[in-house]
């Protein structure tokens, strides 16, 4: 036996037996209003919501609050709005001086304002952080209370989807850093602004 062999058995004979994880019990609060929560808490981290009834009032809505931007990266085909960019881009830095994009979130977390995001749904993995401005849309059934309801929510059949998608992201607000100085900058390493449109089901 030599000393590689020597070593690796002696970890193997020292090695701890494996331990149950535990369980975890998540308090939740009664009667709170998810949708509500998730705009409470985007709004406080500098993002922005806005709840619709269909694509056609986001279309209306976009229009009037960006329809003087020139470069738009549209993702959404129900939103119908002109893509001003040949999605043929192939380089991500071909997106450098993007105005707007308008891009598809999967679920949103009450807790934290968080949308998931993911590349399946995307052309370039870079546009939500290089874009100027970034648009969400997500559907209001599809919020969870926290994390752990989230990470439920991603190991469902439907949102299971390994072999369309092989990146995704949490994305809470708009880019913002406090490290040089301890002054608030908002662009810093992403969007400047983030609106996330909730299509409410009941009105």
């Amino acid at each position: 036996m030599n000393s590689r062999e020597k070593i690796l058995n002696a970890i193997g004979q020292n090695k701890p037996s494996l331990v149950a994880l535990p369980e975890v019990k998540i308090a939740y609060a009664e009667n709170i209003n998810l949708t509500s929560r998730f705009s409470e808490i985007l709004t406080g981290i500098g993002g922005n919501t806005i709840i619709v009834k269909n694509y056609l009032e986001i279309k209306s809505n976009i229009q009037e609050k960006f329809g003087t931007y020139h470069r738009i990266v549209n993702q959404v085909d129900e939103v119908e709005i002109k893509n001003e960019d040949s999605l043929e881009l192939k380089k991500p830095y071909q997106l450098e001086d993007i105005d707007l994009a308008i891009i598809k979130g999967r679920f949103g977390v009450a807790e934290n304002g968080s949308v998931w995001v993911e590349d399946s749904d995307i052309s370039h993995r870079v546009l939500p952080f290089i874009c100027q401005h970034l648009i969400i849309i997500i559907n209001e059934e599809n919020i969870v209370s926290n994390m752990h309801d989230a990470y439920r929510f991603l190991e469902t059949t439907s949102f299971k989807n390994l072999q369309n998608s092989s990146f995704g992201v949490f994305i809470a607000g708009p880019s913002k850093t406090a490290d040089i100085e301890q002054s608030l900058v908002i662009g810093a390493h992403g969007a400047r602004s983030l609106i996330v449109y909730i299509i409410k089901n009941k009105f």
